[in-house]
C-alpha cells in the first residue's frame, strides 16, 4: 500500500523527490565543502522525510488491518444475531469463528503464535 487512507499523498512521488532533493545536496556539498555543517542539516533532514514515509506506509497497512478486522467481527455479529433470529443450534459458531480468524491473522501479522 502507498497511500494512506483517503489521502492525497503520493508516497512513491514523495520519495523520488526525496532522492533528488538528496542528490542534489550531496553535489552541492562536493562544491561547497566550507558549507559542509550545512548540508549535513540537510541530509538529515531528507533522510528523516525518507523515514517518516516508510512510517505513514506502516501506519497506514495497520489501519487497513483494523478496518478489515473490524468489518469482519461485524459482519459476525450480524450473522450470529440473523442465526438466532432463525433459531439456528448454535448461533454464537459465527463469532467464534470469526474470533479464531482474527486471532490467526493477528498472529501472521505479527509473527506471534498464541496457540
Amino acid at each position: 500500500m502507498h497511500n494512506t487512507p483517503h489521502s492525497t499523498l503520493n508516497i512513491p512521488e514523495v520519495m523520488t523527490r526525496n532522492s533528488a532533493a538528496r542528490d542534489m545536496v550531496a553535489g552541492f556539498a562536493t562544491a561547497l565543502p566550507a558549507l559542509s555543517t550545512m548540508w549535513q542539516h540537510i541530509q538529515t533532514a531528507l533522510a528523516d522525510v525518507r523515514d517518516l514515509a516508510a512510517e505513514v506506509e506502516r501506519l497506514s497497512a495497520a489501519v487497513a488491518a483494523a478496518r478489515l478486522d473490524r468489518a469482519n467481527a461485524l459482519a459476525a455479529m450480524r450473522a450470529t444475531i440473523a442465526a438466532e433470529r432463525d433459531g439456528e443450534t448454535d448461533p454464537l459458531s459465527y463469532l467464534r469463528d470469526e474470533l479464531r480468524a482474527a486471532q490467526s491473522s493477528t498472529a501472521a501479522r505479527t509473527g506471534v503464535n498464541r496457540g
